[in-house]
């Protein structure tokens, strides 16, 4: 009798956040900053709320997927929990997706929640958007309200 091959272990978050910045590498920002620092800031916002392990390696994959840096088929075929790859797939906005259905994908994953929160927290940050242009930046301060307004979270 064969025993079956032992399950890889666990990506560190280390390795998480390595696999990430590599993933987003030559990306920037809408404010031309390097993308690996939106995605930090993401990371360190979770974890300043109290998030998990598991919480933190999603913020750090948050955007991954949705823009075409790492396939959905890795993310499935990844050494992470599964609790992560949810809360991966429920933050990642799909085409055509009402904001409804997005905040109501994000509301029914368990975890998800507080890293969307730490996105938006970062995205509506006023010294990021004092960067933008004046159209740019009114137009991202309402979408970033009215994605907190569905979530159920305070105004920023």
């Amino acid at each position: 009798m064969t025993t079956p091959a032992p399950l890889p272990l666990p990506l560190t978050l280390a390795e998480v956040e390595a696999v990430a910045r590599a993933a987003h590498e030559g990306q920037t920002d809408k404010a031309g900053r390097p993308y690996a620092e939106h995605l930090k800031a993401v990371a360190d916002g979770v974890r300043a709320r109290g998030g998990d392990a598991d919480q933190i390696a999603a913020a750090w994959l948050h955007d991954a997927v949705e823009d075409d840096a790492l396939s959905e088929h890795w993310l499935h075929e990844a050494a992470l929990s599964a609790r992560t790859k949810a809360m991966v797939l429920a933050v990642t906005k799909r085409k055509g997706e009402p904001p409804e259905t997005y905040a109501q994908r994000i509301l029914a994953t368990p975890g998800a929640l507080l890293v969307k929160e730490a996105d938006l927290a970062h995205n509506a940050d006023p010294a990021r958007l004092a960067t933008l242009d004046e159209p740019t930046r009114t137009r991202l301060t309402e979408k970033y309200a009215r994605m907190r307004a569905l979530l159920g979270l305070e105004p920023s």
